[in-house]
């Protein structure tokens, strides 16, 4: 069965794959079928409101089953910022490089004890019958005073589990502990109960 993933982040895609496909679903993106979606705006207060407004938007301009996500890293030091700003942190959407000194700016000078994080993953899953899943993943850790490692994206080099940056934990490993991999495994159960 197939389902349309509103994103183009091939990595997503990829992570995606990995834990649905054992459940008999492909997931593909609209690229992979040769459409557009239009952009949605994601003004959303919370994860899940923004997850929803694109899998939504997805499953009506396709009339298949979508899956969104929208994820993000909040920084207790920060008050929870940068939140759902995560991807656009330093004003650009999507500029990790950027995202990251911000970051890291913002925490010059704090100690590691008050570095405490945690990454945040909401999935909506919609049906063109109006049916609707929505599971939330979420993973703590610190932000680190240096990037490490060049596996995963977005804060990945930056955001510390067990003394290791998700920047170096392999794709399998960062599946068992993130909170996409917690958050898709949430989705996998309410799907085996309809599919």
């Amino acid at each position: 069965m197939d389902f349309i993933l509103a994103t183009n982040n091939m990595k997503k895609l990829a992570e995606m794959q990995r834990i649905l496909s054992p459940l008999g679903i492909n997931v593909v993106t609209a690229k992979m079928m040769g459409i557009t979606l239009e952009d949605v705006e994601e003004n959303g207060e919370t994860f899940e409101d923004n997850a929803k407004l694109k899998a939504h938007a997805a499953c009506r301009e396709t009339g298949m089953p979508a899956i969104a996500d929208d994820s993000g890293l909040c920084v207790d030091y920060l008050n929870g910022a940068p939140g759902v700003y995560s991807a656009r942190f330093a004003g650009e959407h999507g500029n990790d490089e950027k995202n990251n000194d911000l970051l890291l700016e913002k925490l010059e000078g704090v100690p590691e004890e008050k570095r405490t994080a945690h990454y945040v993953c909401a999935v909506c899953c919609t049906f063109p019958d109006s049916r609707e899943i929505v599971v939330r993943g979420e993973c703590g850790g610190v932000i680190g005073f240096q990037r490490d490692g060049d596996q995963g994206f977005g804060y990945d080099p930056l955001f510390l589990v067990n003394g290791k940056s998700f920047g170096r934990y392999t794709a399998e490993e960062k599946d068992e502990i993130s909170h996409r991999g917690k958050a898709l495994r949430l989705l996998t159960e309410e799907l085996e109960k309809i599919l």
